[in-house]
């Protein structure tokens, strides 16, 4: 009996199950989303970049960056921060609590706190630890908070707020998120670095704004020419020995601003549902095309979600959240 068609079609179909499993579903489920799932209920993320910043992606990608920059925190977990926001009606049960959470604490000290409220209670612990620091709190009415805050060296280093994810990339083609670093990640560059002109003066003499930066001089985006009548605004100011020579001033080229502008819209910090992270009370902004010498964004709304429940997020107990890291610390 001649096996050859059967085993050709279970080839067939062992490749096409593959095929569609590694390529087309995630395609269908991630490919096409226009948004992906905020913490905040008021953002929108991630927008697509826009204008220079959009053709900065291409210039980006056409002088090898990515050889030598990553677009992709890592994370190791995350811990818990209890935040004492309400001391209720009861402040002598509420005291003996704090005294019992807090070794060495004395009662004095203790009542000290409640007069400097939010405080930090419990930081960088377990949720099982947060869990029942909050309960034991929950008397008289008092109110806390529990705080979700990655970590890992990436985030401790400020390269970013939490891990990278593939919707950070939803708008971006091609994606460039890199494979090694000889120079740091650059997911969340656009925060770190908000100023266009300080992206343009690195690009041309990097060691002069990074002391021992590796990073050659990307001068070939920049042109020497003559002063006409004024000094251009786009001019660069440069120290003396990289100026250029009386009469004459060093502007960026087309390509330059480009890509200053995508270094800026790189903000890659919004809280989602698959990476949760509590994020201070700040009033939105609206999202703006970022040009060189301004701090603004294409890709990124501050959210707007606090410390509060929101659509995709599950709540805590005493009033607290759990998935929205903390830009603003209260007090310790």
């Amino acid at each position: 009996m001649n096996y050859g068609p059967l085993i050709f079609l279970a080839a067939f179909f062992a490749l096409a199950s593959s095929w569609f499993g590694l390529v087309l579903a995630p395609q269908l489920q991630i490919g096409r989303l226009e948004q992906t799932n905020t913490v905040g209920a008021a953002a929108s993320y991630p927008l697509a970049r826009m204008g220079m910043a959009r053709q900065g992606l291409d210039v980006y990608r056409a002088n090898g960056c990515a050889y030598c920059h990553s677009q992709q925190v890592r994370q190791a977990g995350t811990v818990c921060d209890v935040i004492l926001t309400e001391a209720g009606t009861n402040q002598p049960a509420l005291l003996k609590a704090l005294v019992n959470l807090k070794s060495g604490l004395s009662e004095a000290e203790a009542r000290q706190w409640l007069e400097a409220l939010p405080k930090s209670i419990l930081k960088s612990v377990t949720r099982e630890d947060a869990d029942a620091a909050m309960k034991a709190l929950d008397v008289g009415g008092a109110k806390s908070e529990l705080w979700v805050v990655p970590v890992g060296p990436d985030i401790a280093r400020g390269w970013g707020l939490r891990r990278s994810v593939a919707h950070d990339f939803l708008y971006d083609y091609p994606v460039m998120p890199g494979s090694q670093r000889i120079g740091p990640d650059l997911a969340n560059a656009g925060t770190r670095w908000p100023d266009g002109a300080w992206h343009l003066r690195h690009l041309y003499a990097p060691g002069m704004e990074i002391k021992g930066s590796l990073m050659p001089p990307y001068r070939f985006l920049f042109e020497k020419r003559r002063i006409e009548h004024a000094v251009s605004p786009d001019a660069l100011v440069l120290p003396e020995g990289l100026a250029a020579e009386p009469g004459y001033e060093i502007v960026p080229k087309p390509e330059a601003k480009a890509l200053a502008a995508y270094l800026v819209s790189m903000r890659a910090n919004e809280p989602l549902f698959e990476t949760p992270l509590t994020v201070a009370s700040t009033p939105p902004s609206p999202a703006t095309n970022a040009t060189p010498g301004t701090a603004g964004t294409t890709n990124a709304t501050p959210a707007a979600a606090g410390a509060t429940n929101s659509t995709n997020s599950t709540p805590a107990p005493s009033g607290g959240s759990t998935n929205s890291a903390p830009t603003n610390p209260p007090a310790k």
